[in-house]
C-alpha cells in the first residue's frame, strides 16, 4: 500500500502553471510573438509575428538568390551598407526577442507556480540574456565585415579575363622611418586561369633597372627608354616614390604611385593587370596571426634581424615548422647572409603556404581578427561583386600546384634585363600551365564515367595530389624543438637557382 498522498489542488495548479510557462517560452523561442497571441498580449504578439515573418521571408529570399546567383548574393552580402544596416537590425531584433521572453514569463503568472516560479524566472532570464548576447556578437561581426569590405575592397579593377586569365598584382610595401616614401620591395603577379584556378607566380626583383613604362603612363615623358638613372638609384621598387614626386603629371589619379607601379610591371611582363592587392609588410604579421600562423618545411636557417640591427636569433630549419606572424614576417623579409633573390623565393613560399592553408573554414572562424588586421594593412581594387568568382577560383587553385618564375640571375641580369626574354618566359610558362590544364581535362574525359560513381555523360574532376598541412608532432624530443634559436645549424641546403617550382622547395616547402 503506497504512503504517497495524492497531490493537492494547489500542487496540481502549480504544475499546470509551470507547464504552461514552459510552453510559452518554447513558443517564443520557435515563433517569437506566438506566446503573446495565445496568452493575452495580442497587439504585441501580432506585431512580433509580422516582424518574424518578414525576417523569415528575407532569409528565404536571400537563400534562393544564393542558389540561383551566388555572385549577386555575395555582392549584396559584402556591400558595406548591408553590413552596417544588419549590425543595427540584429541588435534591435535581439533586444525585442529578449523582451518577448521576459513578457512570456510575465504572462505565465509565475506567482502561481510556487517554488517552481524561481526556476521559471531563471530560465527566462537565461534565454533573454543568451539572445541579447548573441545579437550583440552578431552585430559586432557585421560591423567588422562592414569595416573590412569598406576599407579593403575599394573596387575599380576589371573583371574581364585577358586570354582566359585573371592577373593579380601583389605588392608588399616596406616603408622605413629612415627613408622617404613607400618602397614596394615585394612585387609579384599571380596569373590565374579564369576557369580552373591554376596559378603561376611571377616575381620581379626590387633592384631591376630599365623597367619600361607604357606610352600611356605619365612617367613615360620622363623615362621614355625605361626607368634608369646614372647613379643607379632608379630601381623598380622606387617607381612608387618617383610617381609620388610628380603628382602634377597624374591629373585625376587618386594614387599616382600605385598607378605607375602597376603600369611598369604590366609593361615589363607583357601582361594586362586585372586587380592589385597591396600589403603593408609591417602589418603582415597581424594577418598571419589572424590566420593562426603558417606552417612550412624550412631547409635553411633564416636570421631575425640584421642590417642596421643585430641578429636576435635564427628561425630553425625543419619539417612542419609553425611560424607566428612575427617569425613569418622575418622569414619573408630577411636579407642578412643571403640575397634579394633568395628572399624572393622565401616570399613566394609564404604566399604559396597562405594560399594553401587559408581554408574557407579557417577564414570564417577567424573573420573578426582578419577584418581587424586586413582593414589596417591591405588595399585592393577587387570589387565586392567579384568576391564570389575569385573565391571559387582561389578554392580551386589551392588544390593545384602553384608554378613559379623568379626573374633573377642567371635568367636575367637586373642591371640590364633582357625584356624580350622576360616576356617570352612569361608566355612560355603560361602556355605550360595551360597545357597542364588541357592534359588534366583529357585525362578526366578518358576515365570511365562509372569509375567515380558519376552518371553517364558526366565528367569527373581531375584528381591531383594536394599538399596538406603536416600533422603536429606529439611526444618525444621533436615536440620541444624551438622555432627560433640563437645559432644557425649547419646544413647542406643552398639557394636554388632554378626558375620554376624548385625554388619553392629548396629553401622552403609547403607542408
Amino acid at each position: 500500500m503506497s504512503d504517497a498522498s495524492p497531490p493537492t489542488v494547489r500542487e496540481r495548479s502549480e504544475r499546470v502553471a509551470f507547464r504552461r510557462g514552459i510552453s510559452l517560452l518554447a513558443l517564443t523561442l520557435l515563433v517569437p510573438g506566438s506566446a503573446q497571441v495565445i496568452a493575452g498580449g495580442r497587439g504585441v504578439g501580432r506585431f512580433a509575428l509580422r516582424v518574424w515573418l518578414v525576417v523569415v521571408a528575407a532569409l528565404v529570399s536571400f537563400i534562393a538568390l544564393a542558389l540561383l546567383r551566388r555572385d549577386w548574393a555575395l555582392a549584396v552580402y559584402a556591400h558595406p551598407v548591408t553590413q552596417w544596416v544588419a549590425s543595427v537590425v540584429v541588435v534591435v531584433l535581439g533586444v525585442g526577442w529578449a523582451l518577448l521572453f521576459l513578457d512570456a514569463w510575465r504572462l505565465s503568472r509565475p506567482r502561481g507556480m510556487g517554488r517552481r516560479g524561481w526556476g521559471m524566472a531563471a530560465l527566462s532570464g537565461l534565454l533573454a540574456l543568451g539572445i541579447g548576447f548573441g545579437s550583440m556578437q552578431a552585430s559586432a561581426l557585421s560591423r567588422s565585415q562592414a569595416e573590412l569590405f569598406g576599407s579593403v575592397f575599394g573596387g575599380g579593377g576589371t573583371a574581364v579575363a585577358h586570354d582566359g586569365r585573371i592577373n593579380v598584382l601583389l605588392l608588399g610595401t616596406d616603408a622605413e622611418p629612415d627613408r622617404p616614401g613607400i618602397r614596394t620591395d615585394t612585387m609579384m603577379v599571380a596569373s590565374v586561369n579564369a576557369t580552373t584556378g591554376r596559378t603561376v607566380l611571377f616575381s620581379l626583383p626590387r633592384n631591376l633597372q630599365w623597367a619600361p613604362f607604357p606610352r600611356t603612363s605619365p612617367l613615360f615623358q620622363l623615362y621614355p627608354r625605361g626607368y634608369w638613372c646614372e647613379d643607379q638609384s632608379c630601381l623598380l621598387n622606387a617607381v612608387h616614390s618617383e610617381a609620388e614626386k610628380h603628382p602634377e603629371l597624374f591629373t585625376g589619379v587618386k594614387d599616382p604611385g600605385l598607378a605607375a607601379t602597376r603600369d611598369v610591371i604590366a609593361e615589363t611582363l607583357g601582361l594586362k593587370i586585372n586587380y592589385y592587392a597591396m600589403v603593408d609588410m609591417r602589418g603582415f604579421e597581424s594577418l598571419v596571426d589572424a590566420l593562426g600562423g603558417v606552417t612550412l618545411d624550412i631547409a635553411k636557417a633564416v636570421p631575425i634581424g640584421g642590417g642596421s640591427s643585430k641578429v636576435e636569433g635564427y628561425i630553425q630549419p625543419g619539417k612542419g615548422v609553425h611560424l607566428d606572424g612575427f617569425q613569418a614576417l622575418w622569414f619573408a623579409r630577411s636579407r642578412h647572409g643571403s640575397s634579394d633573390y633568395e628572399r624572393m623565393a622565401r616570399q613566394k613560399c609564404v604566399v604559396n603556404a597562405l594560399a594553401k592553408q587559408a581554408t574557407p573554414l579557417n577564414v570564417v572562424t577567424r573573420f573578426t581578427e582578419l577584418a581587424r588586421a586586413g582593414s589596417a594593412m591591405v588595399r585592393t581594387d577587387v570589387p565586392t561583386s567579384q568576391l564570389a568568382r575569385l573565391a571559387e577560383l582561389a578554392d580551386a587553385g589551392r588544390r593545384l600546384p602553384i608554378a613559379s618564375v623568379s626573374f633573377a640571375p642567371p635568367l636575367i641580369e637586373p642591371v640590364k634585363p633582357d625584356l624580350g626574354l622576360i616576356r617570352q618566359t612569361v608566355n612560355d610558362t603560361i602556355a605550360a600551365s595551360v597545357a597542364l590544364d588541357k592534359e588534366a581535362r583529357e585525362q578526366a574525359q578518358a576515365e570511365p564515367a562509372a569509375s567515380g560513381g558519376a552518371a553517364s555523360g558526366e565528367v569527373a574532376a581531375p584528381v591531383e595530389k594536394v599538399e596538406r598541412p603536416a600533422e603536429p608532432v606529439s611526444g618525444g624530443a621533436e615536440e620541444a624543438k624551438p622555432v627560433v634559436a640563437k645559432t644557425a645549424p649547419k646544413t647542406d641546403a643552398t639557394f636554388s637557382e632554378e626558375r620554376r617550382t624548385e625554388d619553392l622547395t629548396e629553401i622552403c616547402g609547403v607542408s
